[in-house]
């Protein structure tokens, strides 16, 4: 009786163990496939910067926020995607330039640090446009819908990065195309997080798009990319 009651239980720990294990695989055959669907939906809209026409230009080109340094300085990712935003603008491929990231909390502002630095660069400041609520990819693309009316729309951001964007930006409506910002070489333990962190956010936004499509932080009134920049300047 008491081998017996011995067996049961190792066969309930062995069926345990095995659910587990199937419960596992699922999951990564699961998010390996989303990750890959998202990947391949978007590669066609990543288009190199030298293969952008200029005859046509872009309504405008949108610089993804990052990092920003106590100083006020640019992160390399961050600095990389603003570069890459001017020189589509300054190559006449975009006519306005959308800054959007993280300005929630009044001593962290990544808008404003990326518009003094694009002006540095001669870049006049009624052409850029600022959204200081684009505290996610998918409310950055959800505002520059439906605040500023973006619809012809060149993203900027790194290679990790981009899929996500695009395959975000053309869900909800915007003729998006993505340019990969990969000009520094970044230290490798920050690459490896950076599509570690992807990985999962590729699934977070997945959700999103396909089933909760859950509304921005903000949404105010609406700018439009084709009007007054100043209106979005608070400095």
């Amino acid at each position: 009786m008491i081998t017996k009651n011995k067996n049961n239980k190792k066969n309930k720990i062995k069926f345990l163990y095995i659910s587990v294990l199937i419960l596992i695989v699922f999951l990564a055959v699961l998010f390996c496939s989303i990750n890959l669907y998202v990947i391949s939906s978007s590669l066609p809209y990543i288009i190199d910067i030298d293969d952008i026409d200029s005859i046509n230009p872009h309504q405008s080109v949108m610089a993804l926020g990052a990092k920003v340094w106590r100083s006020g300085s640019l992160s390399y990712i961050l600095r990389d995607r603003v570069d890459y935003a001017i020189k589509l603008y300054d190559s006449g491929k975009a006519e306005k330039i959308l800054f959007s990231g993280d300005h929630g909390k009044e001593e962290y502002d990544e808008v404003n640090a990326m518009m003094d630095y694009a002006i540095s660069k001669n870049v006049p400041k009624k052409d850029i446009f600022l959204d200081h609520a684009g505290f996610s990819t998918y409310e950055s693309m959800y505002r520059a819908k439906e605040v500023f009316k973006c619809d012809d729309i060149i993203v900027i951001t790194q290679g990790f990065h981009i899929y996500r964007s695009i395959y975000i930006a053309r869900n909800l409506g915007l003729n998006a195309i993505g340019v990969k910002a990969n000009q520094t070489n970044y230290v490798a333990r920050i690459d490896i997080k950076n599509n570690i962190r992807e990985f999962f956010a590729r699934i977070k936004d997945f959700i999103y798009i396909e089933f909760t499509n859950p509304d921005p932080t903000y949404l105010g009134e609406v700018i439009p990319i084709f009007g007054e920049a100043y209106i979005t300047h608070d400095k």
